[in-house]
């Protein structure tokens, strides 16, 4: 369809088709008093994308600004492709996360497998080198084969695209939940490194310099992909494949290349990923935050499908491609560099000093309008919240102790569940030592990965329990960032910073956004507490179908630092005869735990209480003595309680076994999900030293060479197993759920 054979201005109104571009009927009345006249077709499709949810957060806005986003090593907060870090030695670490869910939904292993490229772009449009991965997905129950398939489709994806670049993924985590049965949640999450002066913003700036168009050609691929994506998933939602790009990990990686040599350069002046919304929103943002505009020849734009309109140019979210603007006159030089890496680059327009947002194709004007209409001056909605009409009912229901009949078979089945078993089936596809510097890969409670020719490191994990969210927005929220930073802790790490990725249902729903509201309050003020800043993040609204909405889900994505590799801590146990301790007192808390799940297959009742001053003494006290050199290992009690926690920690060598006597209720004391516990060992003689600096651990036994779990409650033994046994039936769970 050529711009001629478009619906007319005056058809475009008269047959609201802008409602099915995304445009609301007032916010085509806004675009029109913007314009003060009628939105053509192409004009209609940028505004249609750029103020989607998944660009303009104009729903979430209000709530973001709630977040702590700044600090002393804070470089550069939310607001560019991703956010970085100061870590020292003028060296500075870049990351975020970002969801790629509905796609997944539609097309599990390209989905996922852009989404990984997608988020390494936004690295290294900073200018980082990026060093490790993770991701964070939620799906069904494994019973049903539609989830079997893309759980199993979404890993293959991840695995295909980041090995290719040879980005070790280090680190994550996967749960299975019944709301998730179909919008699974797939998140992706990248760190970079860079030294300071290497840094880059997204900014068209100074009039008459020149945009350049590097990477892959562009297609009909992922046409509306942001407005898809910010939509409830239906029926229809099946065949929008259309919406879903195809990647290219091999291109990517020289477009790696070529763009880190590119930083290096002078002429450059800023450079950002073509991501959601494609060259709309990479030319938009960056002319809008240079107070620029930008005009566009869009027959220069390199095509591969024929005769492709303007609106297929503007809309297409084709991958691995990425806009430069560089100082005019240097275009070539920067051409052929690209060219030395085997990527094709072209001038395809120019920073104009009018403030608009101008497209020209076959000789013609095919849209101009005001750039910060686009990319600033989305509405931005104020929507109602609603307490959800559960929640004062699950607040009044008394915290009992579920009833056990054979503590010794339910821990083996808690072993099973899906969200606890062993996710080797899932990590052993990904190379989690590309380059050589992982220290710690998947598996533990963080990944580690070392800054070459420095002896520190950094740590990094992504965490969210949604069932707590969904029985107590706050507390959930609240916890979401603490067990993020008591995995970095255990591991040895300092938290230092975070990245979100807020994942939702229909914000229209006003129970749907009190959930927004609440869990990022609760978000904020553990943020606030364990000064851990929100650096950068995501959005992804809509999740729900059928009018069921996924249980809420921020994502949390922490990073950690180590002054020094030395006290980069295992989470398994090192050897017999270390002495285990506790940090912390169990209470009857069961309302979403593992245990819930597995005797009542629903949620109910108050989330685990967590209070963010204990949470920081804890962790402030276990890393003091893991720096000092008094602990041998560390691993955070979640989900499955204690008992899971003590497995866990002895899987890793099944030559090990432990010894543990505990006292009180049984089934309190071994599945209880309470909060800002740790299991650590700690050699016999650092035993009083240890006790000196981490006041609340209490000694609950030793590790042992038998390999045999021993677990006795008030003098009686209630699990007496074979390591070996046990670790089969966790290491297996998954694979014999996906025959």
């Amino acid at each position: 369809m050529t711009e001629q054979q478009f619906p007319t201005p005056e058809s475009i109104e008269q047959n609201e088709l802008y409602l099915e571009m995304g445009l609301s009927k007032d916010e085509y009345g806004m675009v029109k008093d913007i314009l003060k006249r009628r939105p053509n077709w192409t004009e209609t499709g940028l505004f249609s994308v750029m103020w989607s949810e998944h660009c303009s957060y104009k729903t979430s806005k209000p709530l973001l600004k709630k977040f702590p986003t700044s600090a002393p090593h804070v470089l550069q907060g939310p607001g560019e492709g991703a956010g970085v870090v100061d870590i020292g030695d003028n060296q500075a670490i870049v990351f975020k996360i970002e969801s790629h869910n509905h796609p997944s939904a539609v097309e599990p292993f390209e989905a996922a497998a852009t989404g990984v490229g997608g988020i390494v772009r936004d690295v290294f449009s900073m200018g980082a080198r990026p060093i490790a991965a993770l991701n964070s997905l939620r799906f069904g129950e494994l019973d049903s084969e539609r989830t079997k398939e893309l759980f199993t489709e979404v890993v293959r994806g991840i695995a295909h695209y980041g090995n290719t670049l040879e980005v070790p993924t280090v680190g994550g985590e996967i749960q299975f939940d019944a709301c998730y049965e179909e919008n699974p949640l797939v998140n992706a999450m990248v760190v970079g490194l860079l030294d300071h002066d290497d840094m880059q913003k997204g900014v068209a700036a100074g009039v008459g310099n020149t945009v350049i168009y590097a990477g892959g050609a562009t297609g009909r691929d992922g046409i509306h992909g942001a407005t898809f994506a910010s939509d409830d998933l239906t029926d229809e939602s099946e065949s929008s494949s259309s919406a879903v790009a195809i990647g290219d990990p091999e291109l990517e990686k020289r477009l790696i290349e070529a763009c880190l040599e590119v930083i290096h350069s002078d002429a450059l002046v800023g450079m950002q990923d073509m991501g959601a919304a494609g060259l709309t929103s990479s030319a938009s943002e960056m002319a809008s935050k240079a107070g620029t505009g930008i005009e566009m020849q869009l027959d220069h734009v390199p095509q591969k499908d024929s005769n492709m309109n303007a609106y297929e140019l503007m809309l297409s979210e084709s991958q691995e491609r990425m806009l430069l603007v560089v100082k005019a006159g240097r275009e070539q030089e920067i051409i052929d560099l690209f060219a030395k890496h085997d990527v094709h680059a072209v001038a395809i327009g120019r920073v104009i000093e009018d403030k608009v947002f101008r497209l020209v194709h076959n000789g013609e004007v095919v849209a101009d309008v005001p750039v910060d209409a686009l990319a600033e001056e989305a509405p931005v909605y104020h929507l109602p919240a609603q307490e959800a009409t559960y929640y004062q009912e699950f607040q009044s229901l008394d915290q009992k102790v579920p009833t056990v009949s054979n503590v010794a078979d339910t821990f083996k089945q808690l072993l099973q569940q899906s969200t606890i078993a062993s996710k080797e089936w899932a990590y052993r596809q990904y190379d989690a030592f590309a380059k050589g510097h992982t220290e710690v890969g998947p598996g533990s409670d963080a990944g580690v990965v070392a800054i070459p020719g420095h002896d520190k490191a950094i740590a990094m994990t992504t965490d969210c329990n949604g069932r707590y969210i969904y029985l107590d927005p706050e507390t959930g929220g609240k916890i979401a960032v603490a067990e993020a930073a008591r995995n970095l802790v255990a591991s040895g790490a300092k938290p230092i910073a975070l990245t979100d990725g807020l994942n939702y249902g229909n914000p229209t729903n006003p129970e749907v956004f009190w959930q927004m509201e609440q869990s990022i309050d609760g978000i904020s003020a553990a943020c606030d507490v364990l000064d851990t800043p929100v650096i950068s993040g995501n959005v992804s609204l809509y999740n729900q179908s059928n009018d069921q909405a996924i249980h809420p889900t921020p994502i949390i994505g922490m990073v950690g630092l180590y002054e020094s590799r030395k006290h980069i801590t295992p989470s398994h146990f090192q050897a017999a005869g270390d002495l285990i301790y506790v940090i912390g007192q169990a209470e009857a808390e069961f309302g979403g735990s593992e245990l819930q799940k597995l005797l009542d297959g629903a949620y109910s009742g108050q989330a685990p209480a967590i209070d963010l001053t204990v949470e920081k003494k804890r962790q402030e006290a276990l890393l003091a003595a893991i720096k000092k050199g008094l602990v041998t290992s560390a691993h955070d009690v979640s989900e499955g309680g204690l008992a899971v926690a003590l497995a866990e920690s002895v899987f890793h060598n099944s030559s090990l076994g432990l010894d543990v006597e505990l006292e009180g209720e049984p089934v309190v004391q071994l599945f209880s999900e309470t909060q800002s516990r740790f299991v650590v060992t700690v050699k016999p003689e650092h035993k009083d030293a240890f006790l000196n600096m981490v006041s609340d651990a209490q000694y609950i036994g030793h590790v042992t060479d038998d390999e045999v779990i021993k677990i006795g409650v008030n003098g009686q033994q209630v699990i007496h197993e074979a390591t070996e046994a046990l670790s089969t039936l966790w290491k297996e769970a998954i694979p014999a759920l996906l025959k």
